[in-house]
């Protein structure tokens, strides 16, 4: 896999972090709409840890639809946070999203055309329009070619 696809981003305000893995990223908005204190496309950082209370981030950050946010707790206290980022809960699921990816519940391996394999945990949103510059996963590319199916 090319390193451009294992960058990962962390914002800590010292008691969440908050992890973003850009080519994960669906462009949804919901983080930006949801919470824009926090998070802000047009600013650089564009997440600000300190815009809102650690447990206002965390409820936004499990609304993520292709999970490229996570969250965890820096005092490891939080055992539900870390029992989502450490052990699947149950099965895995696929989700036809009208118009839209397929989205994926669970935590999967993922073996590219290469033959390099990653873990996608929680929800991983996979391209179906074919317009994705992000391939296999969905950026989006969807709305913009009105895709039906």
């Amino acid at each position: 896999m090319s390193q451009e696809k294992s960058i990962v981003k962390e914002y800590s305000n010292g008691e969440i972090t908050i992890v973003w893995k850009p080519k994960q990223c669906m462009h949804s908005r919901l983080c930006f709409n949801g919470l824009p204190e926090v998070f802000d496309p047009k600013a650089r950082p564009w997440v600000n840890a300190e815009g809102a209370e650690s447990e206002r981030i965390a409820e936004q950050v499990k609304k993520c639809p292709s999970g490229a946010l996570t969250f965890y707790y820096n005092d490891g206290n939080d055992q539900a946070a870390q029992a989502d980022k450490q052990a699947p809960a149950g099965a895995t699921e696929a989700e036809v999203i009208p118009n839209g990816p397929l989205m994926v519940k669970g935590t999967i391996a993922l073996k590219d055309g290469q033959g390099n394999t990653s873990v996608q945990e929680k929800l991983t949103a996979f391209c179906r329009c074919g317009a994705s510059s992000n391939k296999p996963f969905c950026d989006g590319s969807h709305k913009k070619i009105g895709f039906e199916g």
